[in-house]
């Protein structure tokens, strides 16, 4: 089935103007008893029993005008040209499918209700907005041609590399999608990224590319990943780029604003600085509340503290700070993280005990915030036993990880000198397994 069918339609299409004086009082007068209970979060739907009548009356008006949009031919507007048939039209349309899931209710397909949800809850349950949300969104991506983003487009290898859907997820299960920017030492391809040429269009196609690539992901089920945390780091935009970098991400504010309601959980921007935060919170005055706490800009000193409200640090990369790296052979995300506070101006010390012999311990180890110094060493059970230090006094930029063979039993011992005036948190994991010192394989 394809995404969206093509309809033999005139240009000129206009708004369909079917709503009545009395839809739009109901749309206004929906009931809001706040002594109900609901889960209302972005992008999932729960069970029948516990949506309020008022909204599951709201599901049900939004359906029926669905239904009769499809099979009337008039979803993307109503056409002027009377040569073309209802007939011809419906039969094009009964197909019609966004994000992969099919829109005719009739179809009885659980996933088309979570979709309709999102608009009603963009709309704030008005029955009249949310369809004519859909349709203005359908309309967009067939004048967009989003279909021929994903299906025929070939992008830069370079270009796709800037962005990367994570397999981890963050706290409440939700996909991770990380867009991040960087230094192009190609100078043509540079001009092709960045908007030289008139490319700003490209550019902006590439960005709607990912959306997709996202929501190809998601399950759009009760209980599923039905949304999308994204990650877009600015931190590496060349400085003569920044231009079109801030006119695509406007751009793609309104785009996801308008056509991808309940898609985008949080839409977080790192590594910004303050002047860009600025302009685009002017840019935000135009979009309703609930869109606008979608978007966070952070700068650099909060970038980890920021991530790992959402993120938990066995899931987040190990560049921002979480315990993640790329070919992990030594951890999974299952392996258990443990976390000390550091008061200020004070130490913290973690100890792992190891009560085996010829086995190799292996931790990894990262404080909110850095502005540490650590110090890591071995200290043996045996008093008649020397100690030995395995890291010296070391300020803390990134994230570590290190290994030590262990001869006898004893523990590692981590001291944390946090000489700030704030409090740290500290997240560590470690494991141990058999293994052979390097000087048995050389003899």
């Amino acid at each position: 089935m394809r995404e969206e069918a093509v309809v033999p339609v005139s240009e000129d299409i206009i708004d369909d103007t079917m709503s009545s004086d009395n839809d739009v009082e109901l749309d206004d007068n929906l009931d809001h008893d706040d002594n109900e209970h609901t889960v209302d979060q972005p992008g999932q739907l729960v069970s029948s029993l516990d949506i309020k009548s008022s909204r599951k009356n709201a599901l049900l008006r939004l359906r029926c005008r669905v239904e009769d949009a499809i099979l009337g031919g008039y979803i993307y507007g109503k056409n002027k040209n009377k040569l073309l048939s209802v007939k011809t039209i419906t039969e094009d349309l009964t197909g019609i499918s966004l994000w992969g899931v099919p829109l005719l209710p009739s179809k009885d397909n659980a996933r088309t209700d979570i979709v309709l949800m999102n608009f009603l809850r963009a709309k704030d349950y008005g029955v009249y907005d949310a369809f004519k949300m859909i349709r203005k969104t359908l309309r967009w991506r067939r004048e967009f041609r989003v279909f021929e983003i994903l299906d025929q487009e070939k992008f830069s290898p370079d270009l796709e590399n800037m962005w990367y859907i994570d397999n981890g997820k963050d706290k409440e299960g939700r996909l991770l999608c990380y867009n991040v920017f960087r230094n192009i030492k190609n100078k043509e391809l540079e001009e092709e990224i960045w908007g030289r040429h008139n490319h700003n269009y490209e550019c902006l196609r590439w960005r709607v590319h990912i959306m997709e690539k996202s929501t190809q992901q998601l399950e759009f089920k009760q209980g599923g990943i039905n949304s999308v945390l994204m990650i877009t780091d600015l931190g590496n935009s060349p400085g003569n780029a920044w231009k079109e970098v801030r006119w695509i991400n406007r751009k793609m504010m309104n785009l996801v604003h308008d056509h991808y309601p309940g898609i985008i959980y949080k839409n977080i921007f790192i590594n910004v600085p303050v002047w860009f935060a600025t302009v685009h919170a002017l840019n935000l005055r135009m979009i309703t509340q609930r869109s606008k706490n979608a978007f966070i800009f952070v700068k650099p000193s909060k970038v980890t503290e920021t991530l790992l409200k959402y993120i938990s640090p066995e899931n987040l990369l190990a560049e921002y700070g979480g315990l993640k790296r790329e070919n992990n052979v030594e951890f999974s995300t299952d392996d258990k993280v443990l976390e000390i506070s550091i008061k200020p101006c004070s130490f913290g010390l973690i100890k792992m005990p190891v009560k085996e012999v010829e086995v190799t311990i292996t931790w990894d180890l990262t404080v909110m915030g850095n502005e540490v110094i650590y110090k890591e060493e071995f200290i043996p059970d045996d008093d008649c036993s020397y100690r030995v230090l395995v890291q010296e006094d070391k300020k803390m930029v990134e994230s570590v990880r290190n290994s030590f063979h262990i001869r006898e039993e004893g523990k590692i011992v981590i001291t944390i000198d946090n000489p700030t005036y704030k409090k740290k948190t500290a997240f560590y994991r470690y494991k141990t397994k058999p293994s052979v010192p390097m000087y048995m394989y050389l003899k």
